[in-house]
């Protein structure tokens, strides 16, 4: 669905006021975890939402709240597989409370799911400042318009980017430094709508420093794409992509 600017609201949202909003949603998501409960468990996550409501309302778009808090469960069923799945894949956490209250990777992906929902409604301005307020505290940059499946997995996290129209399926995990973006922007504004970056399958694992560029590039399911390799063409399925210097120095004189 649409929705005009101006029927969200009146005057452009502060970042301080959506970073309280995002707040809000994480603390209904891991009650306890960022403040103390008070009363009863039901009691607390009812008075969490009336909350998340009103900003909402105040803060975001006024004809979408309802929508917003509908897709709630939907978005703890994700936040809680990405959760287990960081959990599983690093053995450097001591605990899940760990993960949820430090790892970076895991606050730009809860960003960037919250984020993702009010893309879809097409409220404006907002999504950006979500995953943007990610990408200053993490150095992760996820456009909030690509669709990423759950769980998802990064790891450290620093330097990643991936665009607007990237997609990436279910138990992917991902490095530092890795880049999912276009092949060249040098048309511009006629690009925009288009497919323009790649397409990441189920159980794919990407190592820091690769960049995957282009909307019809594909990298099937099992595949695994090593350090610092630059791919422009798909990949089949089970494939192992890595960086060859005996290759390199085939064009190296």
């Amino acid at each position: 669905m649409g929705v005009n600017a101006s029927t969200c609201f009146e005057t452009f949202p502060r970042k301080k006021e959506i970073l309280k909003f995002v707040e809000e949603v994480r603390s209904y998501l891991f009650p306890g975890y960022f403040e103390k409960l008070v009363g009863s468990k039901e009691k607390y996550l009812a008075k969490k939402l009336k909350t998340i409501k009103s900003l909402y309302n105040n803060y975001i778009c006024k004809n979408t709240a309802d929508l917003f808090v509908s897709k709630l469960d939907e978005l703890k069923r994700e936040v809680y597989l990405d959760l287990d799945f960081f959990y599983e894949s690093d053995p450097a956490s001591e605990s899940k409370d760990e993960i949820v209250i430090t790892y970076p990777g895991f606050l730009a992906i809860n960003h960037y799911r919250i984020a993702h929902i009010i893309y879809t409604f097409g409220v404006p301005y907002v999504p950006r400042i979500i995953t943007e307020i990610a990408h200053g505290e993490t150095g992760i940059d996820i456009h909030p318009g690509c669709k990423i499946g759950a769980p998802f997995f990064i790891d450290h996290g620093t330097g990643i980017v991936i665009g607007e129209t990237s997609e990436i399926g279910n138990y992917v995990k991902m490095y530092h430094g890795v880049t999912l973006g276009a092949l060249s922007l040098k048309e511009g504004r006629e690009l925009e709508g288009k497919k323009r970056h790649p397409t990441i399958q189920d159980n794919v694992t990407i190592y820091s420093g690769a960049s995957i560029l282009g909307g019809e590039t594909i990298i099937e399911e099992n595949a695994v794409i090593g350090s610092n390799v630059f791919i422009v063409n798909s990949v089949v399925k089970g494939t192992k992509v890595v960086y060859s210097q005996d290759l390199i120095n085939k064009f190296i004189k």
